[in-house]
């Protein structure tokens, strides 16, 4: 990978997304909601589908997807409609730019760029997860080969997740920064969960689940009523949102492979959606408020989704060597700043002798 050239298509992917969003807000003034407004969205919905092929860095890769094709696109389908964060008509240009492509909440928006609350005391957590993602990363990228293969998923698994967290916590500071808003977060301590919807409702991916409940959920829900009735409207609805976003996964993931998918995704969060619906029956049919202690109840649930990951997700995700690829991308970072120091030093020792 050139990381000159990768950056600067990544600078094009941002202009061009840009544009594209400045065009869907005024199409958005003259089109009236509905079906009119969603065809004049449609060939930015289908240019968004298309950006991240145009990239090749795995975390480029993820932002852009994960950003532009995924969120900002079911927000722009959800504006069609008038429904959705982007749905506000006092809303300037600039906000509706910093909503559609990061995960804003319309309460913030209509603040415009006040100044952010002051950030919390997490300076000392975010080191310490920095710390542990270096070593976890060091640790698999050094030793997986020779390492148990189950303890190797282990290293993996939780390198994962830090870097997921990290990135996102760095996102969400340098839009703090250069915007004067507050992202929505992305994990609120999944590791305490005490069943899988609050996993999932409330604990992971905390962003994507506020897009696809009005998006996907919803819609159903208002469907599945009329059909099933009150009581079980909420079965297809959750199986429906699970699939659509096992459908998104393995998009993203064929992103980074460039390769026919396995489905493996698909499976993952197919069968979490059939496990949530089980989850959300018992309750009905028992209908009783008692439930197990928590320190009982987040370890089999941690157990749980860590088994059906290691089985499902993880191996897609060394299908496409992430974490080679990663360290590939570090590497060729590394090299550039050792180039600009180089550089820089030079100049100096040039201006001092003349």
């Amino acid at each position: 990978m050139e990381l000159k050239q990768e950056m600067s298509n990544l600078i094009k992917v941002s202009l061009y997304a840009c544009i594209s969003i400045v065009y869907c807000f005024f199409i958005g003034k003259i089109v009236p909601k509905g079906v009119p407004r969603l065809l004049t969205f449609l060939p930015v919905i289908i240019f968004f589908l298309s950006l991240p092929l145009s990239l090749t860095s795995v975390h480029f890769i993820g932002a852009v997807s994960f950003f532009l094709s995924w969120l900002a696109n079911f927000k722009l389908i959800l504006f069609a409609f008038e429904k959705g964060p982007l749905s506000s008509p006092s809303i300037p240009p600039l906000s509706f730019l910093a909503m559609a492509c990061f995960p804003i909440e319309i309460t913030q928006s209509r603040k415009a760029f006040s100044t952010p609350k002051k950030p919390n005391n997490k300076v000392l957590g975010f080191a310490t997860k920095g710390i542990l993602l270096a070593l976890f990363l060091t640790t698999y990228h050094n030793h997986h080969e020779t390492m148990n293969p189950k303890l190797a998923w282990v290293f993996f698994g939780f390198s994962v997740y830090l870097m997921l967290e990290l990135l996102v916590t760095l996102s969400s500071t340098l839009v703090r920064f250069f915007l004067r808003v507050e992202l929505d977060p992305q994990f609120d301590q999944p590791y305490l969960a005490t069943s899988l919807q609050d996993f999932w409702g409330r604990r992971w991916n905390v962003m994507v689940n506020r897009i696809l409940h009005p998006a996907i959920y919803d819609p159903v829900l208002k469907l599945s009523n009329r059909v099933m009735g009150r009581l079980w409207a909420p079965i297809p609805a959750i199986l429906t949102t699970f699939a659509v976003s096992g459908l998104m996964h393995e998009l993203i993931f064929f992103y980074f492979t460039r390769a026919w998918p396995t489905w493996d995704m698909m499976l993952f969060f197919c069968l979490h959606g059939v496990c949530l619906v089980l989850e959300v029956l018992i309750k009905k049919v028992v209908n009783v408020k008692w439930r197990l202690p928590q320190p009982l109840t987040a370890p089999l649930i941690v157990t749980f989704v860590l088994a059906t990951s290691y089985w499902l997700f993880l191996p897609e995700l060394a299908r496409c060597r992430m974490m080679e690829r990663a360290f590939e991308e570090y590497e060729a970072v590394s090299e550039l700043a050792k180039d600009a120091v180089r550089a820089i030093l030079g100049e100096r020792s040039t201006f001092t002798l003349s």
